[in-house]
């Protein structure tokens, strides 16, 4: 057996070098900690060592490290350590320079040091004042961004303040005194809710009755003393001191002496003289103070230096410092006009004529100051005396001259002017203001006097014309206007085409008419472009008509008119301008001229023949249409209002024979068999008129209003079954026709119900997708029969199907829940901003919550963008009629007779009736109102 071995010591590595970057505990993350006093100089600070002579012998002796003998074990560890690391963990910490403070620790501070450190401060000191100004802009910056973020209390109620000046007396006597209402003087109060017992409630009563007999201790002593049991009475107390305390106040309010005196009405006329003032606001005005105080020291010559230190010392409110001020300003420069007016203005009334009349002394030419000293008197002839007087020192002054005329009578104002264009000649105001005033002949030599004076001025020629045209001379104006533009080229004048247009419309304000043509005539052509002269001369007419310019814009129609003889627009533009601005004489005219040059023009035709039956005048509108059907046989426009001529003025027969002749000529068009239709279901010939349709269906079979009649005439004749089969037929030809679609819907539901009608319309749907009124009438459909979540469901489908479609989204609102329209209308404005069905019920909206401007302006909006539909008109009509005044009424009334609706889901059906066929449009205007009341009454009653 071998012998034991000796257990090796478990702490033996302690005593060994540990390995290079070794960290204790971290291997298990038992990292070590530093705390605050391991660092910086909370250390003990190590002794230096000491470098001296003396030191460094004492150092051989027996404690030292001497020659003969070695360093310690432990002292060798160290020094390795050290010179590993580079530095001593035990030298001392200092702040400024770190751990390199002990490097020049031993070093002498020389001379030079003292040199290199005098001039790193001088340095120093050279870098702060550069940065100096920059500095202590962007701390004044800081310190007025945080004033304004963080305000004084002052600051703050400053505008509050200024509001108490409103306050009345007795305002002001009302206000609440503060109270203490921190809570540490609060007490508390501890809220008992124990009933009251009976005792409590016998004793109250005992003290509140009357007793008219003694009480029996009183009696005992006669009746003349007091017991010392009763109790007294608290309230009436508290009500004698109260009465004491307000007589003791009143009596200090009225003693001059006594603090409490207080003259509201004065007090708040005080408040509204204080100026408020903030901090900020007085140091600027300082510092303005003595900025223009060194201005006005270092150059006393310069003007506004005064004038702005007279203004800000004005601003701070010492008016009697400005006006010392600025008349040493005057005294300093006594040449300048500005300075001589601002001390006007800051001097009192009475002293202001004095300064004004020193300051004219000292400029005598000067217009602005005598114009100022006209200004401070009150009295008409002393204003004029004033001005005559300076204009002895400044005869050509113009606006001394004006404002002179200005104040004179009729015969003053002739001299003065004759004077004045013989001292300006120049000025052409002058000379047309002079002309204005002379008669005639007096006036023409004015005014060659002028042009001899002033050639290159087109005034004078205007002027001229104008006083031609004045005085019977039309003949003339044209010529003088002519003359003068040649004139003015030949002094090389440009003639500007855009400002002779707005002298013609000022011509035309000043009832000059014949001057506004000739300008026009002879100028409206220079500098435009051959190819552009239509184009531009329609736009220039268009912006005089929007301007109000109509004489202008008839002007410049007639020239082009002249030039472009057989332009069909040009006619159309100038007949819609003379329908709206001129006479039926005048537009009667034109339309004469216009069919002369442009013969195959059907809407002149037209619009000739309608003016004539407007105007009452039948036979001549007959014989118009006969003229343009002999200029244009094959036109079917002037057949049909031909017919309609007849048919409207109840001449049926007539009206037979036209279509008759129409419909022999090549066989007529579809709209002239409809129409022959038309006639016979009026004269009621079932016959003829099922042959009509019949014949005409043969020839158009595509046509589907034919089909449409067709069906109408089964239905009225109570054959269901053979309508349905007509609008199947007709279906089979036209399956896009979506009125053909809801005519068959709305017969199967009178013929087999809801179900037959929910196929019907899902076929439609299908052969015609996206179309708003097939969903329509699919959701009504369900809505009539009760069927509320299917109808609903429906419109969700159909919004998304046709996202755009004004009119379910106007149907949507109607739907909705009471609560939900307004988000509905929103999201409805949202999709469809300019649909006027949309528009026209959140306009029904308003009107529901009686909102009555708000519910006009959206019912008016609807009729502007859709004027064709008659159902906005009868909305907005029973809208007034509920709301408006007679004219209001009257006015809706004529726009929509000239508006002449054809359209609307409740509009035709009352206008294609044939008892209203011959209806005027105010009469079913009137008849569409009566219509939807009867249908909002039947809403009502579904819903209760």
């Amino acid at each position: 057996m071998q012998a034991p071995v000796a257990p090796k010591n478990r702490l033996e590595f302690l005593n060994t070098r540990p390995p290079p970057n070794y960290v204790a505990g971290l291997g298990r993350g038992a990292t070590g900690f530093t705390t605050r006093s391991d660092i910086g100089p909370a250390r003990a600070a190590p002794d230096l060592p000491d470098r001296s002579a003396a030191a460094v012998g004492a150092a051989a002796g027996p404690s030292g490290v001497g020659r003969g003998r070695g360093k310690g074990p432990g002292e060798e560890e160290e020094e390795e350590e050290a010179e590993d690391k580079g530095y001593d963990e035990n030298q001392k910490f200092d702040e400024f320079e770190g751990n390199d403070v002990g490097l020049f620790a031993s070093a002498e501070y020389d001379e030079e040091d003292k040199e290199a450190d005098a001039v790193w401060d001088e340095i120093d000191k050279r870098m702060d004042s550069r940065r100096k100004d920059r500095r202590e802009a962007r701390l004044k910056e800081e310190i007025e961004k945080y004033r304004a973020s963080n305000p004084k209390i002052t600051e703050q109620f400053a505008d509050l303040k200024r509001k108490l000046v409103t306050l009345s007396a007795a305002e002001w006597d009302s206000i609440p005194e503060i109270g203490d209402y921190s809570s540490r003087n609060k007490k508390k109060r501890f809220e008992s809710y124990v009933p009251v017992p009976d005792t409590l409630l016998e004793k109250a009563r005992q003290e509140k009755e009357h007793v008219t007999a003694l009480d029996p201790k009183s009696r005992a002593v006669g009746g003349t003393e007091t017991p010392y049991s009763q109790t007294p009475d608290l309230t009436a107390v508290g009500e004698g001191r109260g009465t004491v305390l307000s007589l003791k106040l009143d009596r200090l309010s009225d003693s001059v002496s006594g603090l409490t005196v207080v003259d509201p009405k004065g007090y708040l006329t005080d408040l509204k003289s204080m100026k408020i003032t903030s901090d900020a606001e007085i140091s600027d005005i300082k510092k303005a103070r003595l900025l223009l105080k060194s201005v006005i020291q270092t150059n006393p010559k310069h003007p506004p230096g005064w004038i702005a230190a007279a203004r800000l010392e004005e601003v701070a409110g010492k008016i009697q410092v400005a006006r010392d001020l600025i008349k040493k300003g005057c005294d300093e420069c006594p040449k300048n006009e500005d300075v001589w007016i601002e001390a006007c203005r800051l001097a009192n009334p009475d002293e202001a004529r004095s300064v004004i009349a020193k300051g004219v002394k000292a400029i005598p030419n000067s217009v602005k100051l005598w114009m100022q000293a006209a200004k401070l008197e009150h009295d008409v002839g002393l204003k004029s005396k004033v001005l005559r007087k300076g204009l002895e020192n400044i005869p050509d002054s113009v606006r001394l001259w004006k404002a002179v005329v200005e104040l004179a009578n009729e015969e003053d104002a002739k001299m003065l002017l004759q004077r004045a264009v013989e001292c300006c000649p120049l000025h052409v105001e002058l000379w047309l203001a002079l002309a204005r005033l002379e008669k005639y002949d007096a006036a023409k030599k004015v005014l060659n006097k002028a042009r001899e004076k002033l050639p290159k001025e087109p005034a004078i020629w205007i002027t001229a014309a104008k006083l031609e045209e004045a005085n019977g001379n039309v003949n003339m104006v044209g010529k003088i206007i002519e003359r003068g533009i040649r004139a003015l080229q030949k002094e090389h004048v440009e003639i500007d085409r855009e400002a002779w247009m707005k002298d013609a419309e000022a011509a035309e304000r000043s009832g000059s008419v014949a001057t506004c043509n000739a300008i026009i005539s002879n100028t409206i052509g220079i500098g435009v472009e051959e190819e552009d002269r239509k184009v531009t001369w329609v736009a220039d007419a268009e912006e005089c008509k929007k301007r109000g310019s109509i004489e202008t814009a008839r002007a410049i129609y007639s020239h082009a008119l002249g030039v472009f003889l057989t332009k069909k627009s040009i006619w159309l533009k100038a007949a819609q301008l003379e329908k709206a601005h001129g006479t039926r004489e005048s537009l009667d005219a034109l339309l004469r001229k216009a069919v002369m040059y442009t013969p195959q023009a059907e809407v002149l035709w037209l619009m000739g023949a309608k003016e004539k039956w407007l105007a009452g005048d039948v036979p001549a509108a007959r014989k118009i249409l006969q003229e343009a059907y002999a200029a244009i046989p094959d036109s079917e426009e002037i057949w049909l209002a031909a017919f309609k001529l007849e048919f409207e003025n109840n001449e049926p027969e007539r009206a037979r024979m036209l279509l008759a002749k129409a419909r022999e000529k090549e066989g007529g068009t579809e709209r002239v068999w409809m129409k022959s239709a038309v006639v016979e279901r009026e004269l009621k010939n079932v016959d003829e008129e099922r042959r009509l349709l019949d014949e005409g269906l043969r020839l158009f079979p595509t046509f589907f209003k034919l089909w449409l009649m067709l069906g109408q005439l089964e239905e009225r004749l109570n054959r269901l079954q053979q309508a349905k089969e007509v609008y199947e037929m007709g279906l089979k030809q036209c399956a896009n026709s979506t009125p053909l679609w809801l005519s068959l819907a709305s017969l199967e539901e009178r013929m087999s119900g809801l179900s037959k009608v929910r196929a019907v319309l899902t076929m439609a749907r299908k052969r015609n997708p996206k179309n708003p009124e097939l969903w329509l009438a699919a959701v009504r459909a369900e809505s009539r029969h009760g069927s509320k979540k299917e109808a609903e469901s429906l419109m969700a489908k159909a919004l998304q199907e046709c996202p755009n479609s004004g009119i379910l989204w106007a149907a949507s609102i109607e739907m909705a829940p009471r609560p939900q329209r307004k988000t509905k209308s929103s999201d409805a404005y949202k999709k469809c901003e300019h649909d006027p069905h949309v528009i026209a019920a959140i306009g029904k909206l308003f009107w529901l919550d009686r909102k009555v401007d708000k519910a006009r302006s959206w019912l008016n909006r609807a009729v502007t963008l859709a004027p064709d539909v008659g159902d906005f008109w009868g909305l907005l009509y029973k809208f007034e009629l509920q709301y408006g005044s007679e004219d209001l009424q009257e006015e809706i009334l004529k726009k929509c007779v000239a508006a002449e609706p054809k359209h609307g889901e409740k509009w035709q059906p009352i206008s294609k009736a044939v008892e209203n066929s011959h209806e005027p449009v105010e009469s079913i205007l009137k008849k569409l109102v009566v219509a939807l009341g009867k249908e909002e009454k039947a809403a009502e009653d579904n819903k209760h």
